[in-house]
């Protein structure tokens, strides 16, 4: 789940435990431009820093952590939507045990009784976790936040175990101290989009994690 750096705009934010490290994503490369389906917005540049193919391959070598790690347990993959949900299709596909599938919703809010770090999660998502052990899936660990209060959510659900696998992890941005057991990519600090992560919910489409370059 992502969230936003003060002052500077939008910010985002191992296989076994730290076994199969996770790849350091490459420099960036080739830029796209797309025109925002808002109104009459300019263009704005995407550049790729992770592609199709490497992703591709990189979820092929999770799944079959997982799969190793998971034989004979009753394994429940809980996504975080929305982010997630691209990544939660291509890496199931990679793990031939069987499996359930679940999704949550969470949500960050800031108010007169709240503050950046209250985690509100709907209930209306909520899967039954009791006596399974979960994978946690979320596209990026960013500040660790959310990552840590779901983990403490769906252990108060009842499930046997608990472990999280990300998509992407960015450097400079955690506060929260937790691990990732499965880790696809290690990103530097910038704003990235594609591959269901988002932009004003524009930009989940795109095949590749590009970085997004505006003005």
């Amino acid at each position: 789940m992502r969230s936003w750096a003060s002052g500077s705009g939008p910010a985002r934010g191992e296989g076994q435990r730290n076994a199969g490290r996770a790849h350091r994503a490459a420099s960036f490369a080739r830029i796209a431009f797309f025109r925002s389906t808002r109104g009459n917005q300019p263009a704005v540049a995407v550049e790729l820093l992770i592609s199709e193919s490497k992703i591709r391959d990189r979820l092929e070598v999770m799944g079959r952590q997982i799969q190793g790690d998971y034989r004979d347990k009753p394994l429940t993959i809980v996504a975080v939507l929305t982010g997630s949900l691209i990544a939660l299709a291509d890496l199931v596909r990679q793990i031939r045990i069987p499996l359930r599938i679940a999704l949550v919703q969470a949500s960050s809010y800031r108010g007169a009784t709240t503050n950046a770090t209250t985690l509100v999660v709907n209930e209306a998502f909520a899967p039954d976790v009791a006596g399974r052990d979960v994978l946690l899936l979320d596209d990026i660990l960013d500040t660790g936040q959310t990552l840590s209060a779901l983990v403490e959510h769906l252990k108060d659900r009842g499930a046997a175990t608990v472990r999280t696998a990300v998509l992407l992890r960015k450097i400079g941005r955690q506060i929260v101290p937790i691990e990732p057991d499965y880790c696809g990519f290690v990103i530097p600090d910038a704003f990235v989009v594609g591959y269901g992560l988002d932009y004003n919910d524009e930009y989940r489409h795109l095949p590749y994690v590009g970085v997004l370059r505006e003005g």
